[in-house]
């Protein structure tokens, strides 16, 4: 068997040049240090999209996407195709945990400072990944044409609607009209099966060689312990294999005893039902905006919320290019109590929007 493998390996070395490979990933190293299991969560995000891009593809063959038989299309795969209830219940649990995922890749290089010099085009285009993997959830959440996705639709577009002058065309192109209609199913279809897949896969190309380029930061923190390195191939990669093997045991087990429900078709003449929410993801914005007085000074609380929010993203996006000082000192400590303070919110409000 081991003499057949070889020849196998030696027939492709022959046509694609993999002893080149071999040698490029044996030469590159992890730094091992206390925070490195922080590491391992951007290969668990790239897993879990994957999963979404097959199960995606599977959906695909037999989902409509028309306000008269997009809800019935599911119900036909949920009901009728073998295993497409299953199908579907990973393709929605590996939504939330991919979101989950990058999130958690986001905060542990933000407190690793992982964004710094050379390494802010990696920050960048990490960021704008985990804005398109909003849009992924905003725009997948529409295609069921149920009833709770409808009128979060219409809440999510309509506070999107709220921003002075560029509200009402923002809203309408999202909309495909004034209203939440088959034309805006039909365009939330194409953003999420073409457009944005699109973008993220390019994205995603130049933020993974930009990683092989660079390599994984090093701690900042003055007196971390040096320890040699870890090899990234078969070493790393090995416990990367491992991890996702978990997350993929853990995805079944969701998907199989907490399958996805599918709720009731929409109708856009009935009045929204009570508890309306958006997805997890968006419930501490959600929430905080429930917070804001009517009118601020001048200003709508409303419009104030979703301005603010705006602010703080750009803000957060922007962060390597504010944060240069020594990581050591009071602008240090600043940096990271801001963080801690943004993770705090972000849970304590999510926690209050689910229970009230």
């Amino acid at each position: 068997m081991n003499a057949r493998w070889q020849r196998l390996y030696a027939w492709l070395d022959e046509r694609v040049h993999l002893g080149d490979l071999v040698q490029f990933l044996g030469k590159k190293y992890v730094p091992v240090h206390r925070h490195s299991v922080w590491y391992y969560f951007g290969g668990v995000t790239l897993f879990l999209f994957i999963i979404q891009v097959g199960t995606g593809i599977l959906l695909l063959l037999y989902y409509k996407g028309s306000e008269q038989l997009a809800f019935e299309s599911i119900q036909f795969i949920m009901s009728r195709v073998a295993f497409g209830w299953l199908i579907r219940s990973i393709h929605s649990w590996a939504a939330n945990l991919f979101i989950l995922a990058a999130v958690i890749h986001m905060f542990s290089v933000y407190f690793e400072r992982a964004y710094r010099n050379p390494r802010e085009v990696t920050w960048l285009t990490g960021m704008f990944m985990l804005f398109l993997g909003l849009g992924f959830g905003f725009s997948g959440y529409l295609l069921p044409w149920n009833e709770l996705a409808f009128f979060a639709t219409k809440v999510g577009t309509d506070i999107a609607g709220v921003l002075p002058l560029v509200g009402e065309p923002i809203m309408e192109f999202l909309r495909g009209g004034e209203d939440v209609t088959g034309a805006t199913l039909t365009r939330f279809f194409g953003f999420h099966v073409a457009v944005l897949p699109g973008i993220f896969t390019f994205l995603l190309i130049i933020h993974l060689v930009l990683v092989q380029r660079q390599g994984m930061s090093e701690p900042l923190v003055a007196g971390e312990e040096k320890q040699r390195p870890m090899p990234f191939f078969p070493n790393f990669i090995l416990r990367d294999l491992l991890l996702w093997l978990v997350v993929l045991n853990v995805l079944a087990i969701l998907a199989v005893f907490f399958p996805w429900e599918l709720g009731i078709k929409a109708d856009p003449f009935a009045s929204a039902p009570a508890g309306i929410r958006p997805e997890w993801y968006f419930l501490f914005m959600f929430q905080t905006l429930k917070y804001f007085p009517a009118h601020v000074f001048f200003l709508d609380g409303e419009v104030l919320g979703v301005l603010l929010f705006g602010a703080a993203g750009l803000l957060w996006l922007l962060v390597p290019f504010w944060d240069r000082k020594s990581p050591q000192g009071v602008h240090g400590r600043l940096v990271t109590n801001a963080g801690i303070v943004v993770v705090a919110y972000i849970i304590v409000l999510t926690i209050l929007g689910w229970f009230l």
